[in-house]
């Protein structure tokens, strides 16, 4: 087998997800705290008024509320995380221009810090250097963590975190919609969908599907239930 092969073979023996995309963290994220939050706050004003008008209108303003507000700090939070790595990369860019042979001294460094033979990491550095954007890529990915070409998109993660957080936030409102006047509907429903939620971002974790679901829901029946108490609470003091 030659070596062309061989490193053929070696590439498609497993493949990895795409950890960089900029949409799983908002997404989960947004539909969890959609979810629950939603739910805490149909449960909390569900405990203080049976009026099932108030209810809906609470549900409907908390979900329009928390999928805007969610959706415009994950568009600025982004775009400031991305803002910052696209300056220190420019950083990174600058000393490979004013600096190479510091810079090309350093790469091999950090080469020999991971094992490689001194007179080995010199060579590669030498070759990588010749080509200053693969230079700047290597180095931004070894220094930052980062490279200049998957930077987390700002729109994504907003849209992303908006759509989600709508879903999650509609489900606890959704029998209310359809005419049910009792939060027992939405609590049977919500916690189905806090465990199924929990399940399904399993399968993108290295946790088993039922711990996942068991911690999502315990989250969000201890929201909602504390919630509901402090409702009550404030709804029989007549505030």
């Amino acid at each position: 087998m030659s070596g062309g092969e061989s490193a053929a073979r070696a590439e498609i023996h497993h493949a990895h997800r795409n950890v960089n995309g900029g949409w799983l963290r908002p997404s989960v994220f947004g539909a969890m705290d959609g979810l629950v939050s939603n739910f805490a706050l149909i449960a909390g004003v569900a405990g203080g008024s049976a009026d099932t008008g108030v209810i809906v209108l609470a549900g409907v303003a908390g979900l329009a509320a928390g999928a805007f507000s969610m959706a415009g700090g994950e568009y600025v939070s982004v775009a400031s995380q991305r803002e910052l790595a696209i300056a220190e990369i420019d950083v990174e860019r600058r000393e490979l221009e004013r600096h190479p042979e510091a810079e090309q001294a350093e790469l091999a460094q950090l080469y020999v810090a991971r094992g490689v033979d001194p007179a080995v990491a010199a060579e590669v550095a030498r070759q990588i250097s010749l080509n200053p954007e693969k230079a700047l890529e290597v180095h931004a990915r070894a220094e930052l963590g980062v490279g200049p070409d998957d930077l987390p998109s700002p729109r994504t993660a907003a849209v992303s975190s908006f759509l989600s957080f709508g879903v999650g936030a509609f489900l606890p409102l959704l029998p209310y919609l359809l005419g049910v006047t009792s939060l027992v509907s939405s609590a049977v429903l919500s916690c189905l969908a806090l465990f199924g939620a929990g399940a399904l971002v399993s399968r993108v974790t290295a946790r088993s599907w039922w711990y996942s679901g068991l911690r999502q829901l315990t989250v969000g029946v201890g929201a909602a239930g504390l919630t509901f108490g402090l409702g009550h609470l404030l709804g029989g003091a007549g505030l």
